[in-house]
């Protein structure tokens, strides 16, 4: 791969999205568009999460920038964002009850710690395009938790959206054997990013009651907050604080991995939520893999393939399927 084009086309995607961020005419634009516009900016900084975590693993090191390290940059350099809303949206709250402490040490660990972590082991040998489409199985997965273990009933549209997923996560894993020449590094990836579609798909399954009781923003939050101080204690018991002395460069892409595809995204999905539902929201967020497929081409020099193709457009049919009847509790898309 040639490095340093990916270098400056990566800052290239970043300077063209701060100028769009604040030179649109949002004064003059409806609720409606401002949340469709909202949807899409979201949309594209969830997209390169990926891109910029390959291309700090990318960056030369005599030993590649571990992902445990990421991580905790990651969550720890977003905790006072999350600290500020999860303190501004608890001042006039209910307090907390012990079994509310309960479930958000559980589904922060769940969510945002689990997932995020068996995310950054698997981009350690999958390619970007790959691993968005394998984390978008989580609500074909949210489906089968809920008739396995609460009770519901399998519909025909979501029996139907379950076999076009994995069919098309069939093509695409095909797609990284053929080009990537090592079996065994695409299995590992695939294995520990389809564990973080499950973690966040039992985190979501787990995640609707308590968004009704606290609200979508302080819930977020708050199990923000949680999966940080996770992060933090895996780093101090597995690495020494001499693992945070890292390039420049490293660095850099740790920020925008912090700003464009954690705090901004999850910001503009909660407003765009608030403008225009979530039904709507999610729709336009399936544009995600597709964005991801196409920045990972363009950046990371992976290679595109009509399998690859073809695997997107049947997960992305998948999803909808699932998407266009489910109920209107906002969620975030995995970050």
């Amino acid at each position: 791969m040639s490095f340093w084009p990916s270098w400056s086309d990566a800052w290239v995607f970043i300077s063209s999205y701060l100028l769009l961020l604040f030179t649109m005419s949002w004064k003059h634009w409806s609720a409606d568009r401002i949340g469709v516009a909202l949807a899409v900016l979201a949309a594209f900084g969830f997209s390169f999460k990926a891109i910029f975590i390959k291309l700090a693993y990318a960056v030369p090191l005599a030993s590649p920038v571990d992902p445990v390290t990421l991580l905790s940059l990651r969550m720890t350099l977003s905790l006072p964002v999350f600290a500020w809303v999860g303190f501004r949206s608890s001042r006039s709250a209910p307090p907390l009850t012990r079994r509310d402490w309960v479930m958000l040490l559980v589904l922060g660990l769940l969510g945002y710690y689990g997932a995020s972590l068996f995310d950054f082991l698997g981009l350690q040998y999958i390619s970007a395009g790959l691993e968005r489409l394998i984390l978008f199985t989580y609500p074909t997965l949210t489906i089968l938790i809920g008739v396995l273990f609460m009770g519901k009933s399998l519909h025909r549209s979501e029996l139907m959206a379950l076999l076009l997923s994995y069919a098309g996560i069939g093509l695409a894993f095909a797609h990284d054997l053929e080009f990537s020449g090592d079996t065994r590094n695409v299995i590992v990836g695939a294995v520990f990013v389809f564990a973080s579609s499950l973690t966040y798909a039992l985190y979501l399954s787990g995640s609707a009651p308590m968004i009704k009781r606290l609200g979508a923003m302080r819930f977020t939050a708050l199990v923000m907050i949680v999966a940080t101080f996770a992060a933090q204690v895996h780093f101090l018991v597995r690495l020494p604080l001499t693992a945070y002395l890292l390039p420049l460069r490293t660095c850099a892409y740790v920020v925008a991995i912090v700003a464009f595809s954690t705090v901004l995204p999850m910001f503009m999905q909660s407003a765009s939520i608030a403008r225009i539902g979530p039904a709507r929201s999610v729709l336009i967020g399936t544009i995600g893999p597709v964005l991801t497929i196409f920045f990972g081409w363009w950046i990371l020099d992976e290679p595109a393939s009509a399998a690859q193709v073809g695997g997107t457009l049947l997960v992305l049919t998948g999803v909808l399927l699932v998407t266009r009847g489910q109920s209107s509790t906002p969620r975030n898309a995995p970050s």
